[in-house]
């Protein structure tokens, strides 16, 4: 079976465990998102997703409209 996995990181400002609890139900309800995890302790506090399915874009909107800055690091 192939593995069509992606990987996307984006620098933001989601920076305790207030701000991921507040972004969950956001990025939980994207259909098609396997896993995802915020790095809290580094200073860009890194969100990382791994999908099959879906965008970048849908990423970032999710987090913004949970309230949250967010940028792409991947090229």
């Amino acid at each position: 079976m192939e593995n069509n996995h992606k990987t996307f990181q984006f620098k933001t400002n989601i920076n305790c465990g207030g701000c991921v609890a507040t972004v969950t139900p956001f990025l939980n309800k994207i259909e098609g998102l396997s896993d995802w995890v915020v790095d809290t302790t580094n200073k860009d506090k890194i969100l990382t997703v791994k999908t099959n399915t879906i965008s970048q874009q849908q990423i970032i909107e999710a987090v913004q409209k949970a309230g949250f800055k967010i940028e792409s690091l991947n090229n």
